[in-house]
């Protein structure tokens, strides 16, 4: 299951590594104002609690590789033309009786606009329901996002409902809307619908 390295034309996703510090931080840096509205935050601790810390870029790399090779999580970076411009992660997988797991991204703001996004969730999507065997997959946006929600409705994501308060996002509980996909709903593959939405334009 991992790793594995899935690409499209100048769309490539694979693993992020300790080595992409560098480009990671960069990308992120340039970005905060772009990102900002967007990222979880750590909500403030409980009276008399420790508080909470956001991870080292290498304490969250070890993170996602032990969450990956245990199973529950396929964390990638995006490269474009060769490039770092973002991250994606499949997380939150679950097997048994279920089946699914939930998908979060960011992109580069110098590349948003180039289809970029929808190709690497289409990309991901893919693999987890032809590869992987997943049945589904649920991407939670706040409804500020426009963007964001342009991506899964450009692939035929589902709206299924509003999430109140549901994660910790800009320093404070903010609502989130449900999108979701099922594997018997991309029978047709979405890289391929992706292709053909864009080609009609």
């Amino acid at each position: 299951m991992w790793p594995v390295e899935l690409a499209d034309g100048d769309v490539v996703l694979r693993p992020i590594r300790q080595r992409d510090q560098r480009a990671w931080r960069e990308v992120n840096q340039r970005n905060r104002d772009w990102l900002r509205p967007w990222e979880a935050t750590i909500p403030p601790p409980p009276p008399g609690g420790p508080a909470g810390r956001r991870p080292t870029f290498r304490q969250m790399v070890r993170h996602l590789r032990a969450e990956a090779n245990a199973g529950r999580m396929l964390p990638f970076v995006i490269e474009y033309r060769g490039r770092l411009v973002g991250q994606l992660t499949v997380a939150g997988i679950t097997w048994g009786s279920m089946c699914s797991a939930h998908v979060g991204y960011w992109v580069d703001e110098a590349v948003a606009g180039r289809g970029v996004m929808p190709t690497a969730v289409a990309l991901v999507a893919d693999h987890c329901f032809r590869t992987l065997g997943l049945h589904r997959l649920e991407v939670c946006i706040r409804p500020e996002n426009l963007p964001s929600r342009r991506v899964v409705e450009k692939l035929g994501f589902r709206e299924e409902g509003l999430r109140p308060r549901y994660l910790h996002i800009d320093g404070a509980w903010r609502d989130h809307l449900v999108y979701a996909l099922t594997a018997d709903e991309a029978a047709d593959g979405l890289l391929g619908r992706w292709h053909r939405t864009r080609s009609q334009k």
